[in-house]
C-alpha cells in the first residue's frame, strides 16, 4: 500500500505532465534543430527551441523535455532553449552506467561543448535542478546563471515521510504503473521502453543515497535563484538555509539596497512540488533573474513619477 501511494504522489508531476502534454494542449511548433549526442557511453537526446541567449533545460526525475510543453513556448520567445533528456529519461536510453547527479554534471559541459557552447545559463526543476548545480559546481565557467526550482542541497532537506518513501523505489513498482499516463508516456518516446523497470530500480538506488552539497554550494560565484512552491516537498527550514548558504538571508538588504545579495529566492503561492514546473508563474519568476534583470525604482523614484 505504501509503495502505491508513493506512486500516486511523487509521480503525479508526470500524470499530470502527460494530461497538460496531450496533442489537445501540445505546443504548436515542433523544435528547430533535435538529435542526440554521444557523451560518455550514453547518446543523449536534445532539443533546440528558439532564438536568442542559450538556456540549458533540465527536466525532472521519470520525466522528459515534455514536462516543460505548457511553458516552453514562453521561455523560448526570446531565448535558445536546449532542452535535454536525462539519462535513462526520455529520448536517452538508460545505458550501463549508474544514475548519478555528478556524472551528469560533466555529462552536460560535454553536451554543450558539442553544440558549440562556452557557457550558458541554466534553468533545473527538480532532479535537473541537481543536475545543473553539479554542472556548475564541476564547471563554474560555463554556466553564467543558475536558477534551481524545488531542488535542495542535501537529502535530509525533504520531509521525513517523503524520504520515507522515497528509498522504496524499485522495479518491483513497475507492474503497479504500466496502465499509468507516466508509463504510457515514458513507453511512447523511449528507445527501449522494456528499461523502465530498470530506470525504477536505479532511481530507487539515487534516492536512497545520502548526500549533503552544503559546502559547494557556499562556493558558487555565479548567480544562483532558488524556487519552490509553498507547498512543496522540501521543508520550509532547508530553502531558507540553501538560501543562506548562498549568502541571502543573513542581513536586510539596505534602504539603498547596498547590502542585497546577487542570489535570489521565490516562494510561488498555491503550488507545490508536482506542479510548479508548468506554472505560468514559473516563467515570470525566472526570466526576469535569468535575463539579468536587477534594477528596480526606489521609493524617492516612484515619489517622483507620481507628481
Amino acid at each position: 500500500m505504501l509503495k502505491f501511494l508513493f506512486a500516486s504522489t511523487i509521480f503525479a508531476a508526470g500524470l499530470a505532465v502527460a494530461i497538460a502534454s496531450s496533442p489537445a494542449k501540445a505546443q504548436e511548433a515542433g523544435p528547430a534543430r533535435s538529435g542526440h549526442v554521444a557523451v560518455n557511453g550514453l547518446d543523449y537526446y536534445y532539443e533546440i527551441h528558439g532564438e536568442g541567449e542559450p538556456l540549458l533545460l533540465l527536466h525532472g526525475g521519470l520525466g522528459s523535455t515534455g514536462m516543460f510543453g505548457p511553458v516552453l513556448p514562453a521561455l523560448a520567445e526570446g531565448r535558445q532553449v536546449i532542452a535535454v533528456d536525462l539519462h535513462g529519461h526520455g529520448r536517452t536510453a538508460l545505458g550501463h552506467r549508474d544514475i548519478n547527479l555528478e556524472d551528469q554534471g560533466d555529462d552536460m559541459a560535454v553536451l554543450l561543448k558539442a553544440l558549440g557552447h562556452d557557457s550558458v545559463d541554466v534553468l533545473g526543476y527538480s532532479f535537473g535542478g541537481g543536475v545543473g548545480f553539479r554542472l556548475a559546481v564541476q564547471h563554474p565557467h560555463m554556466v553564467r546563471r543558475l536558477a534551481m526550482v524545488s531542488a535542495g542541497f542535501a537529502s535530509d532537506g525533504f520531509y521525513a515521510a517523503m524520504r520515507e518513501q522515497q528509498v522504496q523505489v524499485s522495479a518491483a513498482m513497475a507492474p503497479m504503473m504500466r496502465e499509468t499516463p507516466m508509463y504510457q508516456s515514458y513507453a511512447a518516446v523511449a528507445p527501449h521502453p522494456e528499461d523502465f523497470p530498470k530506470l525504477l530500480d536505479q532511481m530507487g538506488a539515487f534516492m536512497r543515497r545520502d548526500y549533503n552539497y552544503a559546502a559547494d554550494a557556499k562556493a558558487l560565484e555565479m548567480p544562483v535563484m532558488l524556487v519552490f512552491g509553498d507547498s512543496d516537498m522540501y521543508r520550509p527550514e532547508h530553502i531558507v538555509e540553501f538560501y543562506q548558504l548562498l549568502g541571502g538571508g543573513l542581513r536586510d538588504a539596505g534602504w539603498m539596497r547596498e547590502n542585497l545579495p546577487q542570489n535570489r529566492l521565490a516562494i510561488i503561492p498555491n503550488r507545490t512540488h508536482y506542479d510548479i514546473f508548468f506554472a505560468p508563474e514559473l516563467v515570470r519568476t525566472v526570466l526576469p533573474f535569468l535575463n539579468g534583470e536587477t534594477e528596480v525604482e526606489s521609493w524617492e523614484e516612484q515619489l517622483t513619477k507620481a507628481q
